[in-house]
């Protein structure tokens, strides 16, 4: 439309235009945003879907590598702070490769 065109009609014609336009507008941004609500909703059901399959991942087990020689049940596979058995013996003195459990290949 040319801007002339616009200038020749009646207010009434304008009104009715610009509510024209303004209602096709409403229904284009009500049908994108049931789109994307329903993209989102997907989404959703994805996410929860993977959380819900697994709470946490599978750790493979560790082998000890260290043994009281006091007590041989209590055992240190090398990871996170290190046990007060093992502590107190490096602070008398003793060295870690002491308490090491040697593999027989």
């Amino acid at each position: 439309m040319n801007r002339n065109d616009f200038k020749s009609m009646s207010t009434d014609e304008l009104w009715a235009l610009h509510e024209e336009i303004a209602a096709r507008l409403a229904a284009i941004l009500v049908a994108e945003k049931r789109v994307l609500e329903d993209r989102l909703k997907q989404l959703k059901g994805v996410a929860e879907a993977e959380r819900t399959k697994s709470g946490r991942r599978p750790y493979p087990t560790v082998v000890p590598k260290f043994r009281n020689p006091d007590r041989p049940s209590e055992t240190w596979a090398g990871r996170g702070k290190t046990p007060r058995w093992l502590a107190a013996k490096l602070k008398s003195g003793k060295r870690i490769d002491d308490f090491r459990i040697r593999h027989v290949a």
